[in-house]
């Protein structure tokens, strides 16, 4: 077939060349372009030029979709470069003897095209004007565990009346999904199938494509939402947006489509609070993540399945996208689901876990029955039922506030940590979701804060690691930890426009972790005050703000430690010599802030302190004497710092806030 297209043309040509001049009406400006070129003197070769646009696919060979390749165009490029740039292709692919087919565009948070061509012209795409990179399009999957592993699973069922604080009747669920049996009784009347659907074919030639089989995934997820008997927010409308196959299976470019399609939807006709459901992983692809940040950005919450392959999340998409709530799944007993060589992804980039075992739910079987599944496509359902709930009693919550609600209700340090994997303990978040207890007043407004992981550095001498917030959160401390000690310290940096915690690795480091404390909360704003010099102390510089943490870092070699903070009328953060510091202030109506310490009378290889019930841990900080300390970290409302290296004791300092409470402030603005 190589060539077939350039001699079509040729024989088209030849036969019209005696009246080319006077008929050239008759080709489309497509064809003009491609003659021209054909007609070119192809006798000089084409300048190899190095690409100036990057090439991305899938880390999971098998996962790719050969053939297909969403090519994404520079920021700021107009419409009519999107359409001379197809045009281009396709006339240069023609040139070279290459069919090429424009299947489908995007306009959203990505301004591009996929285009079904033969990896020989992908050289040739790359060098093209405007071209910023060239993502392979490739495979994503529903999060829902092998049938078979379902089969020897026990069913479980709790007796009891559920009664959530709200049925979530308020808020809206867009569920990116396979097709859904709205006939069934569970969810008859609450779920919408949307006139959207992009999934590619099903693999192999026996594929019976029954609606109880193309419906299985989806019908089981949208009941466990909001399915009458089986669904966590009973009240919820959802709206059914097809994107896996009757297989189960998805590509990334078909996800772009339909989160294009949301977008569309919802400047047509607004809804708020919306919830975006994700119950499918696929390889990591920065298209993806981009598309789901977008719409974070556009105030929806987008909830993730975090993968079932006993692997790290953060190797995954969406996943891996830091604005997206991504969920993991636990059994009945708490702890992380695993079923033979299949289980739930964990790590830095898992916000949180929910049930996802033996889940009972609707099936597509027929419109009465029940089923039980299990994966991180039940668990994100779960977590989305209760967003919903959330949403339903705080529809100004941010995308970020939500996600620290999740948490705060959450049941905490429930998991065994042993049953993670080992370099996985520290960064994966010990947190199952739950409901709101009826009698919570919480709101998007409350002082919350969690702790975000970098990942591990290298190992040479001041590799670093960076850390960074949501969109919505204040960075309210810094602090790092080395498994051996070997660090030299922390600081908080302006870039882009955005705060970073970056770590530095100590000489003789096996590898360091930024871990940031990432707070939410009504007209919180932070700033950063460093140490005029090496061994001076950095100072709050305004006396409205109050002291949130402390971070310090060695300007040549040394390991960095802190000394206590300062928390009288100064705020400060003092330094060591050779040490710079730096001062994390917050302001905010009616915060006030104190320090609690632990000072270990011997030497303890671990040292705790905690704030009180009301507070809130916004610094962790570890406070040598004598002994090597490896860094500190919060684990839940407490600050831990682990040592090693002697007798000498090690102390912990936790500086805790909170907003005032309604009485004090009273009584404190009365003359």
């Amino acid at each position: 077939m190589r060539g077939l297209l350039a001699l079509a043309l040729l024989l088209r040509a030849a036969a019209s060349l005696a009246t080319l001049e006077t008929r050239e009406e008759d080709y489309t400006e497509d064809e003009e372009m491609i003659l021209s070129l054909i007609r070119k003197d192809d006798s000089r070769p084409e300048l190899d030029s190095t690409p100036s646009a990057q090439f991305h696919r899938c880390t999971k060979a098998a996962w790719r979709v050969p053939g297909h390749y969403i090519v994404v165009l520079r920021s700021g490029t107009h419409e009519n470069q999107v359409a001379r740039t197809m045009r281009a292709l396709r006339a240069k692919a023609a040139r070279r003897g290459y069919l090429t087919e424009i299947t489908r565009t995007y306009s959203g948070a990505v301004r591009g095209f996929l285009v079904k061509m033969s990896s020989d012209v992908l050289h040739t795409a790359l060098k093209l004007p405007h071209v910023d990179y060239i993502e392979e399009d490739s495979t994503v999957f529903a999060q829902g565990l092998p049938w078979n592993l379902e089969r020897i699973v026990q069913t479980k069922h709790e007796s009891g009346k559920y009664a959530p604080p709200n049925d979530g009747a308020r808020v809206g669920l867009y569920l990116m999904d396979t097709s859904v049996q709205t006939t069934h009784r569970e969810i008859e009347g609450r779920v919408m199938v949307t006139d959207f659907s992009s999934v590619p074919e099903e693999d192999g030639v026996r594929v019976h494509r029954q609606a109880n089989q193309c419906d299985s995934h989806g019908t089981h997820t949208a009941g466990v939402v909001s399915g009458r008997d089986s669904g966590v927010a009973r009240g919820v409308s959802v709206n059914s947006v097809r994107v896996l196959n009757c297989q189960g299976k998805g590509t990334v470019s078909g996800v772009l489509a339909g989160l294009e399609y949301i977008s569309a939807s919802l400047q047509a006709q607004p809804m708020s609070p919306v919830i975006i459901l994700l119950p499918f992983a696929g390889g990591f692809s920065r298209t993806l993540n981009t598309a789901c940040r977008e719409m974070v950005r556009s105030g929806a919450v987008l909830i993730a399945a975090a993968g079932n392959y006993q692997d790290d999340a953060c190797l995954y998409s969406p996943a891996s996208e830091p604005e997206v709530i991504t969920v993991g799944a636990t059994n009945a007993a708490d702890q992380p689901l695993s079923a033979g060589t299949t289980g739930t992804n964990v790590g830095r980039c898992v916000d949180l876990f929910a049930p996802g075992d033996d889940i009972i739910s609707a099936s597509s079987d027929c419109p009465t029955c029940f089923t039980t599944k299990s994966g991180t496509s039940q668990a994100a359902a779960h977590a989305a039922g209760i967003a919903a709930v959330i949403l339903n009693t705080t529809s100004s919550a941010s995308p970020a506030e939500v996600l620290q609600l999740l948490r705060h209700h959450s049941v905490q340090h429930v998991m065994n940590p042993d049953s993670l994997p080992a370099e996985h303990r520290l960064t994966t978040p010990n947190m199952v979701a739950a409901l709101p207890k009826t009698t919570s007043t919480l709101s998007g407004d409350a002082l919350l804060c969690r702790s975000v992981w970098s990942e591990r550095s290298g190992v040479g001498s001041f590799d670093t690691s960076v850390a960074r917030c949501r969109q919505g959160e204040e960075m309210f401390s810094c602090s790092s930890f080395s498994p051996n000690g070997g660090r030299a310290g922390e600081r908080i940096e302006m870039r882009d426009g955005q705060k970073q915690c970056v770590a530095h690795n100590g000489i003789g480091g096996e590898g360091v972790y930024a871990v940031a404390r990432c707070c939410t909360g009504k007209g919180v704003q932070c700033q950063t005050s460093a140490s005029p010099q090496t061994g001076a102390e950095a100072e709050c510089l305004s006396p409205e703000h109050h002291l949130t943490g402390c971070s310090s870092h060695f300007e040549s070699e040394g390991v960095a430690d802190h000394m206590q903070p300062l928390h009288s009328n100064r705020k400060a953060c003092p330094a060591r010599a050779g040490t710079t510091s730096h001062a994390s202030c917050c302001h905010a109506p009616s915060l006030e802030c104190r320090v609690n310490e632990h000072h270990p009378v011997g030497f303890m290889e671990q040292a705790e302190v905690s704030c009180e019930d009301s507070w809130t841990l916004t610094g962790c900080n570890s406070v040598s004497q004598g002994s090597v300390t490896h860094g500190a970290y919060a684990r839940g409302n407490t600050c831990v710092v682990r040592a090693s290296g002697g007798e000498q004791r090690a102390a912990a300092i936790a500086i805790c806030c909170r907003y005032r409470p309604v009485k004090q402030e009273s009584q404190k603005t009365q003359p």
